[in-house]
């Protein structure tokens, strides 16, 4: 049995949380920890049965008998809740982004590597088979030699702005999945990037300082090319595509649906409208992605996502959010 503590009772967290107590045997969730820690978080704590509610992380931290620790908190948390946990001998699971600061992300990892825990980050879209899929016929040479990677990521509307202060901005918070994505299906690094972003949704975006839209191409260092689109408000529903075109030929995933039926009359076309957002589109994958997390624990396994995962996808959202400002492309080596 693998006990946990969870840090961060928001969106994420409960998801996590209540996957565990449904879906993984192997788990006890012993602890929640919470910053802002009020009755409607303790009632849904004791709702799914978890006793040990606090607003101190460090009582995860303190508690012998918590083998792992899940940190779903604030972006802005991330590096800091690594070091301590790590320094206290937890084995990690930490939502994307691992950070925003570089150095400090780096810090984290070293420290991680010396104490000699597992490290596994949330990018929880190579956990979806539709996407899997995708990158297991590249991996397998199905199209070819693969020239051009396509991802298409949307909001059906944006998070609220007390949410966007101190999620690290478009490129840290949302594509971010985009820029993993992209290594994961190219099987490459991405080696140059260069945006067209704006503010197109609300204005209020853009006095915080951050952008709502964003064109991002990309150059691999394996010669391929890629664009992410992005954009936080998509009125008909999450959109999530990705497509790799190669010489042999081409592979895409295209939108889910609570199911793929189409009524053709002569009035026209319908089908079933998107599924709203990433809690239902991802919900199984998110259950995955820690059932591997707990797998490579068990068994004494490297997690299929790292640390260093992590940092090369930091590393990309950084170069783009140079691109953006300056107008110009940037290395990802210069970061």
């Amino acid at each position: 049995m693998v006990r946990l503590g969870l840090i961060g009772a928001g969106r994420i967290g409960k998801v996590h949380a209540e996957n565990i107590v449904s879906r993984i045997r192997e788990v006890e969730l012993k602890t929640i920890a919470d910053i802002y820690l009020n009755n409607d978080i303790k009632e849904w704590a004791h709702s799914i049965g978890i006793k040990n509610v606090t607003n101190d992380a460090g009582e995860i931290f303190s508690d012998p008998e918590i083998d792992a620790v899940l940190i779903c908190s604030s972006s802005d948390t991330h590096e800091q809740f690594i070091i301590e946990a790590a320094k206290a001998g937890k084995h990690i699971f930490c939502e994307k982004p691992i950070g925003s600061d570089i150095e400090k992300i780096k810090e984290a990892l070293e420290i991680v590597e010396n104490k000699g825990v597992k490290l596994q980050v949330g990018f929880v879209r190579r956990f979806d088979h539709n996407h899997k899929k995708v990158h297991d016929a590249v991996k397998e040479g199905k199209i070819g030699e693969p020239y051009l990677v396509k991802i298409t990521s949307r909001d059906p509307q944006p998070p609220p702005l007390n949410y966007l202060k101190v999620s690290g901005g478009l490129f840290f918070d949302m594509t971010i999945h985009d820029f993993d994505m992209a290594r994961y299906l190219s099987g490459s690094e991405v080696e140059e990037v260069f945006v067209h972003a704006a503010v197109l949704v609300d204005p209020a975006i853009g006095e915080i300082g951050d952008f709502d839209t964003a064109i991002i191409t990309m150059r691999f260092k394996n010669g391929m090319l890629g664009v992410i689109d992005n954009c936080r408000k998509a009125i008909y529903g999450y959109d999530q595509r990705t497509e790799v075109h190669g010489s042999r030929g081409c592979i895409m995933v295209e939108n889910d649906r609570h199911n793929t039926s189409m009524l053709l009359t002569n009035e026209g076309t319908l089908s079933e409208k998107l599924l709203w957002f990433f809690l239902e589109r991802y919900n199984d994958a998110f259950a995955m992605e820690l059932k591997s997390f707990i797998d490579a624990i068990i068994n004494d396994t490297q997690p299929p996502v790292t640390g260093i995962d992590g940092l090369k996808a930091v590393l990309v959202a950084e170069a783009a959010a140079i691109s953006a400002k300056e107008g110009k492309p940037i290395k990802v080596n210069e970061i």
